[in-house]
């Protein structure tokens, strides 16, 4: 076949060592650089030295449609013949066919239906440097098909940039690695032109670009269709921004044309950015050459009757690597990449705009030197060339993972250990996958496929799709299961606004563009899933639990026709994101609440506005973010949401702490949205005492009434802690707090809201901290009253457990030679001596050495102020007495 091709590029003078290496090994790394010719010349070579047929696996459906038609074009031919491809919902092969261009997801299930690939002599693994899911996975199950099963399948990976030695390693073994070829030539120079933009840009948020760098990306563009000749490749993140692109470059002359390229067209307006016009030149002067500049380019002159005619093609990463845009010169790098992006905590997944790795900005780079020497212009700088990441990040280290794992599970090693992935599952990721499918019944507690997982696998959709397809078709008809799981399971068929079932009735009736023969060929396809289908005996039924008898609907006939389109497509998402069922947060707003406790916002004047209950097919969440966005949704009623979510419905009986005192109510709850609340008429009398001491450790002792007398035993308590040690009960916050069990306990048994605490008796309660033997020496050793000489009995203060005071006027302690001692005589007593109005005059616990120093200066001050009360000389011998004399008359 190579041999019909005359075509000279540089992988052509290694595909001999390609082929040699293969006969010796059966395995071989090609690397090869951008527009090399590594993906429509390899295959060809291949193909004349094995026998069957070479599979081509190709990252995405754009790439293997424009491959087979390359290849085909080049063998002058049509797809179909020598050449075919097949992707997603279409096939164009025939009887002569042998080389076959797949997508990467179509050969994982091919290896699934039969790994032994019966027919096939090689596979070539396209552009493994992009380290998408599918791909890992058909890496991986072809080195185990071909170690187990197939020793003469010949097995290839290729890429322009990729780390070559790994995949060697992969490939053949660490102990015997595949061989790797290289073709080191590059076809023609490529110039470097730094644009960055005049001023700093926003960083990209999720899904965001700002403006300010789309009008510099369109500014960039009118700069290199006048600086260079040939058409001009624009790389930009994501649809949106091509078509912001494009009207920013709607006034260009009619002299240009501008073109999308993204997997959201149709495929003829793909076909129609991936080809020349038939009377289009190979080479156009840019606009402003002389009639001599032209006549100086042969290959530009154009044919009688034509008109010159650039092009501006506008794409995303589709145009990145495999495939060549005919006429392109110049490549206008926007910098930027989508990549997906899962959060695991909210089962929520997002497309986030990233800068683009030097590994992709040279295969970009390399479009522009396909036909002819070329130039890149790219909107940044070198010194941010300098810090990008070398390659990209695998889709394996941030992707939703819950389809990986069921593909493990059905080749028999759910935790991938023993297959040859490049990078292993991060175990977080990997867990939740599993959970989920555990949920979904499609694998066992030991990860193991089941009967009903085999059925989902069989689906060929994500796993929760499958799910909604196969119960679904039970409740809305085979027919309409199909046509939403399709329009679901299809991105690019997505168009303007966030309503699932507007969408699905405009590409039911042909109205969207969107709705190409894809479309309707998935539908068929799923159909005949659903035909085939021998509903297995360990399928859960839809929607087991129900909460009450008011809220069951009686079962669909076969064709569905009970339910109208928006809550059959509400019931199917539901079914396949039933933590994505979500209720207005107040009536007629659109703000709502996830079952699965995430909050969720509806766009700006989005039609859903208003409705009580949404099934979200589609939300995202920026990092950081505290909401999601409603990218894709469609009204649902409560009876139907119920249905859906059945699993995550459940009825508690409640008995809590909530606003300061004791709840008791029966819930019904749809995963974090309450949809009963009732009270509770005889809650369990321990569950509310359970609730009692929660609220009490919540609120803290305050709930208690803490008499004088419970104060002062609660000081008196922490004082012979203090003093005599650990042995005495620490009656701290935290201590209390922590044993209310044991020592509130016939209180808390008996009390039923929050007024009951108020009433307890804290004094005696605290008392049974006291072992028989503290109870018996607490008033000895740590005494409520201390007499005094006077007679009087006086209370000691014991508010510092460091330091108890007793507070007694100074006459009272005439006769006392020394301060008074507690604690098994351990600690003094710190004395407040008062004078006669009961004001202090000192503070001493040394009682003798204030009657040496202090008492004579108290003594002078205050006699002439209190003439009616004693002040002996020796307070030590003097007479204590409580009262002042009596006055004379």
């Amino acid at each position: 076949m190579l041999s019909d091709v005359a075509l000279d590029l540089p992988v052509r003078a290694v595909l001999p060592a390609l082929v040699e290496a293969l006969r010796a090994a059966g395995t071989a790394v090609l690397v090869a650089p951008p527009g090399t010719g590594k993906t429509t010349l390899a295959p060809l070579a291949v193909a004349d030295a094995v026998p069957g047929r070479v599979v081509i696996a190709q990252p995405r459906r754009v790439a293997a449609r424009a491959a087979a038609h390359r290849m085909a074009a080049l063998l002058g031919e049509h797809v179909g013949g020598r050449i075919g491809y097949a992707v997603r919902g279409e096939r164009r092969v025939g009887p002569q066919t042998r080389v076959e261009v797949v997508t990467t997801g179509l050969l994982v299930r091919r290896l699934h239906h039969d790994p032994e690939l019966p027919g096939v002599g090689a596979v070539l693994l396209d552009e493994v440097h992009e380290r998408q899911l599918d791909a890992d996975l058909a890496l991986a199950f072809g080195v185990e098909a071909r170690g187990a099963l197939r020793p003469d399948l010949w097995l290839v990976a290729m890429s322009a940039t990729p780390p070559a030695e790994r995949f060697a390693a992969l490939l053949g073994g660490s102990d015997r690695p595949a061989p790797v070829v290289r073709a080191e030539a590059a076809l023609h120079p490529v110039a470097r032109i730094w644009a960055p933009p005049p001023r700093p840009v926003a960083a990209p948020g999720a899904g965001r670009v700002a403006p300010a760098l789309l009008d510099h990306v369109a500014a960039t563009v009118r700069r290199a269709l006048r600086e260079q000749a040939g058409d001009v490749l624009v790389f930009l993140p994501g649809a949106g921004e091509i078509a912001a692109v494009g009207t920013r470059l709607a006034d260009l002359p009619a002299s240009v044309a501008v073109l999308p390229l993204h997997g959201r067209l149709p495929g003829a307006a793909q076909d129609a950015a991936l080809r020349l016009p038939a009377a289009r030149p190979r080479d156009i002067a840019p606009p402003g050459a002389t009639a001599a500049d032209r006549a100086a380019r042969p290959d530009a002159a154009p044919r009688p009757g034509t008109v010159d005619r650039r092009r501006v093609v506008l794409a995303t990463a589709v145009a990145e690597s495999s495939l060549t845009v005919p006429g392109v010169r110049v490549v206008v790098d926007a910098g930027l990449s989508r990549v997906p992006r899962t959060d695991l905590a909210r089962g929520l997944g997002s497309l986030v705009t990233v800068p683009v790795s030097r590994a992709a900005a040279t295969q970009r780079a390399g479009r522009a030197g396909r036909e002819g020497p070329g130039a890149v212009y790219r909107c940044w700088s070198e010194a941010t060339h300098a810090r990008l990441a070398p390659q990209p990040e695998p889709e394996i280290a941030t992707a939703d993972l819950t389809g990986f794992a069921l593909e493990l599970a059905a080749w028999g090693d759910p935790d991938g250990a023993g297959l040859a992935l490049p990078d292993p599952p991060p175990p977080a990721a990997l867990t939740v996958a599993r959970e989920t499918l555990t949920t979904l019944g499609a694998v066992d507690a030991d990860g193991r496929i089941t009967g009903r997982g085999r059925a989902i696998a069989a689906a060929g959709a994500h796993p929760r799709l499958a799910r909604a397809l196969l119960d679904g078709a039970e409740r809305v008809g085979a027919d309409r299961a199909a046509e939403v799981v399709a329009l679901l399971a299809d991105e690019t068929l997505a168009g303007a606004g966030d309503d699932l079932t507007a969408l699905w009735r405009r590409v039911r009736g042909g109205t969207d563009q969107a709705a190409t023969a894809r479309w309707p060929a998935e539908v068929r396809r799923l159909r005949a899933t659903l035909a085939t289908d021998s509903a297995p005996a360990d399928r859960p039924r839809v929607a087991a639990a129900r909460a009450d008898r008011d809220h069951r609907r009686p079962a669909a006939d076969g064709t569905g026709e009970r339910l109208p389109d928006d809550l059959s497509a509400g019931l199917l998402v539901g079914l396949a994101y039933p933590e994505r069922l979500a209720r207005a947060r107040r009536a007629g707003g659109s703000a709502y609440l996830m079952a699965g406790g995430t909050a969720a916002e509806l766009a700006a004047g989005s039609g859903l506005a208003g409705s009580a209950w949404l099934a979200i097919a589609v939300a995202d969440r920026s990092p950081g973010a505290p909401t999601a966005r409603v990218r894709l949704a469609t009204p649902v009623d409560e009876v139907t949401a119920r249905e859906a979510g059945g699993p995550l419905l459940r009825a508690d009986r409640e008995v809590g702490w909530s606003g300061g005192d004791v709840v008791a109510r029966e819930v019904v709850r749809l995963g974090a949205i309450e949809l009963v609340d009732r009270p509770l008429a005889a809650p369990d009398p321990e569950l509310v005492a359970e609730a009692v001491l929660t609220g009490l450790r919540q609120a803290g002792l305050g709930l208690l009434t803490w008499t004088p007398e419970a104060t002062a035993l609660r000081r008196r308590l922490a004082f012979c802690r203090q003093a005599l040690g650990v042995e005495w009960p620490d009656v701290s916050d935290a201590a209390l707090l922590a044993g209310a069990a044991a020592w509130l306990a016939p209180e808390l048994a008996g009390a039923r809201r929050r007024a009951d605490l108020a009433r307890i008796d804290v004094a005696a309660a605290l008392r049974r901290l006291l072992d028989w033997r503290q109870a018996a020496r607490l008033d000895e050793l740590a005494p409520e009253r201390l007499p005094v000489p006077s007679g009087s009995r006086i209370r000691v203060d014991y508010a510092d457990p460091a330091a108890p005071v007793l507070a007694v006027k100074l006459q009272e302690t005439f006769g006392w030679r020394d301060a008074p001692r507690i604690a098994d005589g351990r600690v003094p007593v710190l004395l407040h001596l008062l004078s006669p109005a009961g004001r202090p005059v000192a503070v001493t616990a040394d009682l003798a050495s204030f009657w040496r120093v202090g008492y004579p200066q108290v003594r002078a001050e205050l006699r002439g102020r209190y003439p009616r009360h004693p002040w002996p000389e020796d307070p030590t011998t003097a007479e204590p007495t409580r009262r002042a004399a009596p006055r004379r008359r």
